[in-house]
């Protein structure tokens, strides 16, 4: 595999502490090329410093719209294995990385376009958006590391339905089934993302990195385990210096209280 990251493809401006890294192919509805896997690897592993939390959204009608058909071809197993492998990378890269990313979703999130979206901590769709796994009907399975992720939102269950039938899921569907945490009307995901991810980014950074790489593994271990697992992390988060200033503002009145719609 000869592919090299295609830079020209992902933009990253810095919007306060929260890097915006939006895919831009939008004349090929922001189709993943093996070029833009490793953009958005790179992308990801080397985020500015500055960043304590990231959105990714698609540049033009569609946030992504799966494998960019120019690159399908046939594969044999070896081959087709490093490809698959090569998007595992560069989505690990997202779900294992740094800081906290939400998605903003509108109009096709299709196949790998889904994986990618899967891969993200949050997930906003505006009510352009639209979901498939066509693999199903095209013949082929998911690669992209689609078959682990997406059954942790929604379910074996649902998933085997999008797959075997072709369905394809409007945002309201989306939302019921567990695929995006938030929906908005059309042409609002981005804006609603960097909301979230302004919030997401006032957090504790060791709080916020727990709650990524440690809750995940938490929820597949055996209970005794993840019981443990969640003591040594809590006393970790807790010994913190940003965490301990916060709890010395909350036991003396200076922090925020939680309220309904917060």
């Amino acid at each position: 595999m000869n592919a090299t990251p295609d830079l020209q493809a992902v933009d990253v401006t810095l919007d306060g502490a929260v890097a915006i890294v939006r895919l831009r192919r939008p004349a090929k509805r922001n189709a993943l090329s093996d070029g833009l896997i490793l953009a958005l690897r790179q992308t990801f592993e080397t985020l500015p410093e500055a960043a304590r939390a990231a959105v990714i959204c698609g540049e033009g009608e569609h946030f992504c719209a799966g494998l960019d058909l120019a690159e399908l071809r046939e594969r044999d197993a070896v081959e087709g294995l490093h490809h698959s492998r090569l998007w595992h990378a560069a989505f690990d890269a997202i779900e294992r990385g740094r800081v906290p990313v939400v998605a903003a979703l509108h109009g096709a999130v299709v196949g790998g376009g889904l994986e990618l979206a899967s891969a993200c901590h949050v997930r906003v769709a505006d009510d352009s958006a639209y979901f498939a796994l066509p693999e199903g009907t095209r013949g082929i399975f998911v690669g992209g590391s689609g078959a682990v992720r997406i059954p942790r939102l929604i379910g074996v269950a649902r998933m085997m339905d999008m797959m075997l039938t072709g369905r394809v899921l409007g945002a309201d569907e989306a939302e019921r089934a567990g695929l995006v945490q938030y929906r908005v009307p059309a042409g609002q995901a981005l804006a609603k993302a960097l909301e979230l991810a302004r919030r997401i980014a006032a957090n504790a950074p060791m709080t916020n990195y727990a709650l990524m790489h440690a809750l995940p593994r938490i929820a597949e271990q055996a209970s005794d385990h993840g019981l443990f697992t969640e003591a040594l992390i809590s006393a970790i988060a807790q010994a913190a210096p940003e965490a301990k200033a916060r709890l010395r503002d909350f036991l003396e009145g200076r922090a925020a209280k939680v309220r309904p719609g917060g």
